[in-house]
């Protein structure tokens, strides 16, 4: 093994790491963001509300990410009329087309993920906040988005995870991610072991320490969820 060229290319590793967490962090935030209103249309009690919704996720779940990023990196491309709209401008960025992607595909995660954390709200949550003459937009914003987003912890780090593991294909549109500097060295030196076990060693970490940091939340915003016993061996070592 030639651990010299690795060295060496530590510096385009780098550069690679830097790639995947700026598309990793603003894709999250954007997916954040459109995620909690549709969560909130999905568990609408009125059909023309949620319907909508549901065929939005059902699609982008149905579908592979790698099919999505091409069809909008390749294929809105070849119409005329994309070319021509003002919307080309950003269309034909290999950045803008990895984030719309990206976005696209978790906020379909995130928005089920959301949907199905209020649907589980106790309805004695939900007794007692009407109770408080709470309703509406009230509701939501005090009690049940609070509630449900604590609530969905657990799933939507997988979520988080699992997206940051996928940013592996943004290097298919020509950025250069941890994957892409893999390949880059592998094509240049012939070293497939060392260039993808450090590719693969990376994500590791980052796959760790996301992990570690969603742990840490969950212990602070689900200690009510927990086993009184568990809570009380926490406080204990803490």
């Amino acid at each position: 093994m030639n651990w010299q060229i690795i060295i060496d290319s530590l510096p385009q590793y780098m550069g690679g790491i830097r790639t995947t967490l700026v598309l990793l962090a603003i894709s999250l935030a954007s997916s954040f963001l459109l995620a909690v209103p549709l969560a909130v249309a999905r568990v609408s009690a009125r059909r023309w509300v949620w319907m909508p919704v549901w065929f939005y996720t059902y699609v982008l779940r149905g579908t592979p990410l790698l099919v999505q990023l091409f069809i909008i990196y390749h294929g809105l491309a070849q119409f005329e009329a994309v070319r021509e709209s003002v919307a080309w401008v950003l269309l034909k960025n290999a950045w803008f087309c990895a984030w719309l992607a990206f976005t696209l595909n978790s906020t379909a995660y995130t928005t089920e993920i959301f949907a199905g954390a209020i649907k589980s709200t106790p309805l004695g949550e939900i007794e007692a906040a009407r109770a408080y003459g709470l309703d509406g937009l009230r509701l939501y914003t005090r009690v049940l988005l609070p509630s449900a987003l604590r609530r969905a912890l657990p799933q939507y780090s997988n979520e988080v995870v699992g997206l940051m593991h996928a940013t592996a294909i943004a290097s298919t549109v020509t950025l250069v991610d941890i994957t892409r500097v893999a390949r880059d060295v592998n094509a240049n030196h012939l070293l497939v072991t060392e260039s993808f076990g450090v590719a693969a060693v990376i994500y590791f970490v980052l796959t760790f320490t996301l992990v570690g940091g969603f742990r840490l939340i969950e212990n602070r915003y689900l200690r009510h969820l927990q086993p009184q016993s568990l809570v009380a061996a926490a406080d204990a070592r803490a």
